[in-house]
């Protein structure tokens, strides 16, 4: 018993240590579920998008060329790869390209991660940075629309994982999915503009330093003179536009927690999350770290363990499969399904020999997808409700509000009522 006592003495201590509890509240599933939801909504929004082929697609030696590996290797000789090969070649959707992309990304970072290779995992991160970049610069009305509507869903989805993940913590409580679902669409517009309260604040800085930029060119001298007199002016929007991006990212991933726990808007939750990371900036930056490590564990056990299931579940069905494939392979199996590895879950067969071999591989195609879209969907979980514990604890480290403290329903109604009261009172 003494043990014991001792021992959560020590936890209490190390607070970090709360966040090794993200793992076994990332694979309830009910945020799996929601998760899940986020990843279809936002795959089929860029699915339907992708049929409005714009990525110019050229083939090579070893596959294809695109867009994007032309802007990779030499940005300069983009705009004239575009030029040249409009109009004589096929295309490609910029989501499917994005995706590809990422997956190489994210998992040569995870690479680089466990042979300790920071350089290497923020070379892999800044590569991704640069494909948005492109996307952003060539095919820009695509991004609006679709990160709108990404937005939007996230918005929905993640704030109810947050929801969830914030009272699991607090009151070691679990709300189901329509209670979560229901804060979320209440605080809707909360969620929404959240994130989007730090860019207008750079783009109204930026405005206004773009404005001295325009009155430079004024005729008999008076641009420069303007300009200098106005350089104290600039340098403040600078400043803001700087430490508004440090902020961001050091707390962006803050910004949905503060609205689940506190139902805060918009400027109440940029405000929370920039305090904490300039207030406690190595705390934070080694609570990102313990989580960025202890998620990168969970996601290789977790997609062990969904290579496990297709690996059996392959092997299992080829020893009873004893009729040839009509494509001439030894058997069905083999023919609809190629064997599954842990590089590469799931592909899609293109060993099929007839109309109901091809039929089959395409539903078994569909049930690995969804296999490894609960792989995915338990990073989404898992970056949720570690950045929902961290908010808590840097909420306690720098305003010393309980762990246990957040907004309830109850609260609400009871602040309303003693209003009411005051007003009837006067």
């Amino acid at each position: 018993m003494n043990n014991e006592n001792q021992t959560g003495r020590i936890l209490q201590g190390m607070p970090f240590t709360n966040i090794f509890r993200s793992f076994r509240m990332a694979i309830q599933p009910s945020k799996l579920i929601i998760a899940f939801g986020i990843i279809a909504a936002i795959g089929l929004t860029g699915w339907l998008m992708d049929t409005a082929k714009t990525v110019v697609t050229t083939p090579e030696k070893n596959g294809r060329e695109t867009e994007l590996h032309i802007y990779m290797a030499a940005p300069d000789q983009l705009d004239s790869y575009i030029e040249k090969y409009t109009g004589s070649t096929e295309f490609t959707g910029v989501f499917s390209i994005l995706w590809g992309f990422g997956h190489d990304k994210f998992h040569g970072a995870l690479g680089e991660l466990f042979a300790l290779n920071v350089p290497g995992v923020l070379y892999n991160a800044a590569d991704y940075l640069r494909a948005i970049l492109w996307a952003a610069k060539y095919h820009t009305i695509y991004c609006v629309v679709f990160c709108a509507i990404t937005l939007c869903v996230i918005s929905i989805g993640g704030g109810a994982i947050c929801r969830i993940a914030a009272l699991q913590f607090a009151h070691d409580e679990k709300p189901g999915i329509a209670e979560a679902l229901r804060f979320s669409t209440k605080l809707f517009t909360n969620f929404f503009t959240t994130p989007l309260v730090p860019a207008a604040i750079v783009v109204l800085a930026g405005a206004g330093i773009f404005l001295v930029g325009l009155m430079s060119n004024l005729p008999f001298g008076l641009g420069e003179i303007i300009v200098g007199i106005s350089m104290p002016l600039t340098l403040i929007g600078g400043t803001i536009i700087a430490a508004v991006l440090i902020g961001t990212i050091g707390g962006f991933n803050l910004m949905f927690p503060a609205v689940a726990y506190e139902a805060s808007d918009g400027m109440d939750a940029v405000s929370r999350s920039f305090n904490y990371v300039y207030v406690r900036p190595w705390r934070m930056i080694f609570y990102t770290a313990a989580a960025i490590v202890y998620g990168a564990i969970c996601y290789v056990f977790v997609r062990f363990f969904a290579f496990l299931v297709l690996r059996s579940t392959y092997h299992w069905l080829r020893l009873g499969a004893w009729s040839d494939s009509a494509g001439g392979l030894p058997d069905k199996i083999m023919a609809i399904w190629p064997e599954p590895s842990f590089p590469q879950l799931q592909a899609y067969s293109t060993a099929a020999g007839n109309l109901s071999e091809s039929v089959a591989a395409f539903l078994v195609y569909l049930s690995g997808l969804i296999v490894i879209g609960l792989v995915v969907s338990f990073i989404i979980s898992f970056y949720f409700s570690a950045n929902t514990i961290i908010y808590a604890l840097m909420r306690n480290r720098v305003d010393g509000t309980p762990l246990e403290d957040i907004y309830t329903e109850s609260e609400r109604t009871g602040t309303q009522t003693a209003e009411a009261e005051r007003q009837s009172q006067q």
